[in-house]
């Protein structure tokens, strides 16, 4: 990995790569879908209401609705895709989905608001061993793919020359807004989404961030607002505002997409 602490070079590698990126071809019809892996955790769904969101399957299932819920929400099952439609908020509520084949029991907490929010279609997956024991969710996945591996991907996907950069086995692009958003507590941080993959059951954020402040800032993981299952900062400590050293990334894992972790 090539590191730089020249503020300009940082800024001008950070830009290449951005421009790169919007080259890249985007497979719009496979990175709408969200690959969420059933870990006997109940999974939360968002409805808005009047918009129809769709929950698909490994097979065939019956969905068990709540008496007190049947009047807010409709729920319709077709060959292993669940269509849900919300006809007034409610609050989060438990949701029971049951194979009609093998009695696999899923579980879903979910809520509806007038509120526009995600609406793109939930596909989920289990994974299952194969004959040589190792676990395969239908994608093709790098053997020693692991949340190093994927950090090590992220941070020479910012830092590193362009003739050094190599595509990840099994490990693909996945939209993010690049809008500024409150990550780090205490407002002394700004955050900016910078690019995501998705590798198997995994997302992988890139994350700018600058100190805002005229004081060095520390940075700590325990800071970082979401549900991540790692998070590491390519550097610890950023000086104040306006210094060469006030940017850095950090690079967040997590079992769902970062609109939803955050």
């Amino acid at each position: 990995m090539l590191l730089t602490s020249h503020w300009k070079i940082r800024w001008m590698c950070w830009l290449g790569l951005t421009l790169w990126l919007f080259q890249v071809p985007v497979h719009a019809a496979s990175e709408n879908v969200e690959r969420i892996e059933w870990k006997k955790t109940p999974i939360r769904v968002e409805l808005t209401v009047g918009q129809e969101r769709q929950v698909e399957f490994p097979s065939s299932v019956k969905v068990g609705v709540p008496g007190n819920l049947q009047p807010l929400l409709r729920t319709q099952s077709v060959n292993g895709t669940v269509y849900l439609l919300a006809h007034a908020p409610f609050e989060l509520t438990r949701v029971m989905v049951r194979e009609t084949e093998g009695g696999q029991i899923y579980l879903f907490d979910i809520s509806a608001s007038n509120k526009l929010g995600q609406n793109h279609p939930i596909q989920l997956f289990v994974q299952e061993a194969n004959e040589h024991g190792v676990l395969n969710d239908g994608n093709t996945i790098a053997s020693n793919i692991s949340y190093v591996t994927l950090t090590r991907f992220a941070a020479r996907q910012l830092y590193a020359p362009a003739r050094l950069l190599q595509d990840g086995p099994g490990i693909v692009r996945t939209p993010v807004a690049r809008d500024p958003i409150n990550l780090m507590r205490g407002g002394a941080i700004d955050a900016t989404p910078l690019v995501a993959w998705r590798a198997g059951g995994y997302y992988l954020t890139s994350v700018k961030l600058t100190n805002r402040t005229e004081q060095p800032q520390t940075l700590d993981p325990r800071n970082l607002r979401g549900a991540w299952l790692t998070a590491t900062f390519q550097h610890h400590r950023l000086l104040p505002a306006g210094n060469e050293a006030d940017t850095t990334a950090v690079y967040l894992i997590s079992a769902r997409p970062f609109s939803v972790s955050f």
